[in-house]
């Protein structure tokens, strides 16, 4: 363990990868600054070490939760990212429809319109990967 490093950061981080990947994170802490350093460690923490890591909810209802709500906020780049974490939490394509239904009733037509253009691009995108055999 690094100095500094909690024990809940650690299984933030563990989480972090098992949820988005080790190519996103590993991408998110090459990017990282002195600047930012702080805010990466906060959401290990919190949302990953803590929230995301708490036996109540499946990673597959986390996931769907978390993809209703980044649409209301109209959080379109984190919808984008969990929208293609699905492939990690066992959320099916199904899941989130449903997902943006509800945000369309709860939230507003354009905010869940608007998130399925992003979940439709981001599933083409994950479509055409396994197609070609990349991985991003």
């Amino acid at each position: 363990m690094s100095e500094g490093e909690t024990d809940r950061h650690r299984h933030g981080m563990a989480t972090r990868r098992t949820v988005l990947g080790n190519a996103h994170v590993d991408r998110a802490i090459a990017n990282s600054t002195e600047f930012d350093q702080p805010f990466q460690a906060l959401i290990t923490e919190a949302a990953w070490g803590h929230v995301w890591s708490r036996p109540n909810f499946t990673k597959r209802e986390r996931s769907i939760v978390t993809i209703a709500l980044l649409a209301a906020l109209g959080q379109d780049e984190e919808v984008a990212m969990h929208v293609r974490a699905t492939e990690n939490t066992g959320a099916s394509r199904e899941d989130v429809r449903e997902a943006l239904l509800h945000v369309a009733i709860y939230a507003g037509v354009p905010a869940a319109n608007h998130a399925i253009k992003i979940a439709k691009r981001v599933y083409e995108q994950m479509d055409a990967e396994k197609t070609s055999g990349e991985e991003t």
